[in-house]
């Protein structure tokens, strides 16, 4: 499945690193006013995090899972729908806008230090949720092409297993996505604790 799909992978890879460069240039576009307020919610965290007080990790975890889980579930209902595929594309882009954004900002405010702060809380749990994120919309535009192909086209094939198949994948990844939740709530937190010491209001460059 992976080599019949390969050019619709790359495809959606390419579009995800594009958004990831346009978040990244996006916090230059923000005014000294947007900065220094992102500034300040990021300085109040590492004090929470410098204190020892963070979120719940089990209610962390629900919560990021839901959010993925929503995630999965719109990418499935755009691809069972030929109208849908802009949508999976857009999703895509704003997924690696979002990370960008997050790297860049953290960039901005502590320079290098910032880049040591996003490995280790941007970069380990997306390491699992981008790639199950690209081959479930790899899937849904598979899906999709092929209903064009076969319904709009009057081509012959069966849609039941197309879709059975779609639907396996999407289940699949729901759990890759319980894995990058896992992470996020229970070892990130302890990876950005052991990390925020080296962070201060001293070293932001804002």
């Amino acid at each position: 499945m992976l080599k019949n799909q390969l050019s619709l992978y790359v495809f959606v890879s390419v579009l995800f690193v594009v958004g990831v460069i346009f978040g990244a240039l996006m916090v230059n576009a923000l005014t000294l006013e947007q900065q220094q307020e992102l500034a300040s919610d990021v300085d109040q965290y590492i004090k929470l995090m410098n204190g020892g007080i963070g979120i719940n990790a089990a209610d962390s975890f629900w919560e990021r899972f839901f959010f993925h889980g929503k995630w999965l579930l719109l990418l499935w209902l755009l691809g069972i729908t030929v109208v849908g595929i802009p949508g999976v594309l857009a999703l895509n882009f704003l997924k690696g806008a979002l990370v960008g954004f997050s790297v860049g900002t953290l960039i901005n405010q502590f320079a290098w230090k910032g880049v040591l702060l996003s490995l280790v809380s941007v970069a380990p749990q997306n390491l699992i949720a981008v790639p199950a994120m690209i081959i479930t919309s790899a899937a849904a535009l598979s899906f999709s092409l092929f209903v064009i192909k076969n319904r709009l086209l009057k081509q012959k094939g069966e849609l039941a297993p197309e879709l059975g198949s779609f639907t396996s994948t999407a289940i699949l990844m729901l759990f890759l996505f319980a894995g990058a939740s896992l992470f996020e709530a229970y070892i990130s937190p302890e990876l950005i604790s052991w990390v925020s010491p080296l962070l201060s209001p001293d070293n932001a460059t804002i």
